[in-house]
């Protein structure tokens, strides 16, 4: 059992590097001419909470580093910042999957909401001290917007389609969890 287990958290953490580099290639490909009209939303950071949430023993804390820091030198944001704030947030999530189990999606939903809120809230102030260059305001709540309303078809994909459910709350959930 032990080893089936290992075998689909390793298959799990492919699917995930996997959606990471078609996402960080998707959005490096030059697709079009003009610049997009409204800002897309952060997928790696909707699957990224959506697993964590669900399968907390699936991506350990230097994955998630390490593709959210790929991420801030690829699309040129600075270094760390991003990752640090997707990686405290994952965090909290990751802490309230261990405390809760399952929780109702609407409990889920409200809660993921609140924490990007506060990610995005904190990054915009962080960049403001260090009076580094941002995009307008608008641009930024139409992002947090798009990510918002794209969140709940990642989490039915990841359910429905990649199988990312929690393991059976029977019994030892996950090596190493409190009981």
């Amino acid at each position: 059992m032990d080893s089936a287990l290992d075998l689909r958290r390793w298959s799990l953490r492919g699917i995930f590097a996997l959606i990471v580099a078609v996402v960080l290639i998707t959005a490096l490909l030059p697709l079009r001419v003009e610049a997009p009209r409204f800002p897309g939303p952060d997928l790696v950071l909707c699957v990224t909470l959506a697993w964590v949430l669900r399968r907390p023993d699936v991506l350990p804390v230097l994955f998630v580093v390490a593709a959210v820091l790929l991420e801030d030198f690829l699309f040129q944001r600075p270094p760390g910042l991003w990752a640090l704030l997707v990686l405290a947030g994952s965090e909290v999530i990751r802490r309230q999957a261990y405390r809760e189990g399952e929780i109702p999606f609407l409990l889920e939903y409200g809660m993921v909401a609140g924490t990007i809120t506060a990610m995005m809230v904190a990054e915009r102030v962080l960049l403001a001290v260090a009076f580094v260059p941002q995009p307008s305001l608008g641009a930024h709540l139409l992002h947090l917007a798009t990510t918002l309303a794209i969140y709940p078809l990642v989490v039915a994909v990841s359910v429905f389609v990649l199988g990312v459910r929690p393991l059976t709350t029977d019994g030892p959930r996950i090596r190493g969890m409190r009981q």
